[in-house]
């Protein structure tokens, strides 16, 4: 996996764990749950990511 993925992933990541501690903090449920979804997309991402390092070696 190239360094540029890696750290769009783990920035994306951290961004939906920020959306997600506003929603909580707010009370905002749609925030919350837009947080957790950017979570699930990245670990998705770094998943296939790690697939094609599999199928790289």
């Amino acid at each position: 996996m190239g360094l540029k993925d890696k750290a769009e992933n783990t920035g994306e990541k951290l961004k939906g764990k920020a959306k997600e501690a506003e929603g909580r903090a707010t009370g905002d449920k749609t925030r919350e749950r837009q947080g957790q979804a950017d979570q699930s997309k990245s670990d998705l991402k770094q998943a296939g990511e790690n697939v094609k390092d599999a199928f790289k070696k």
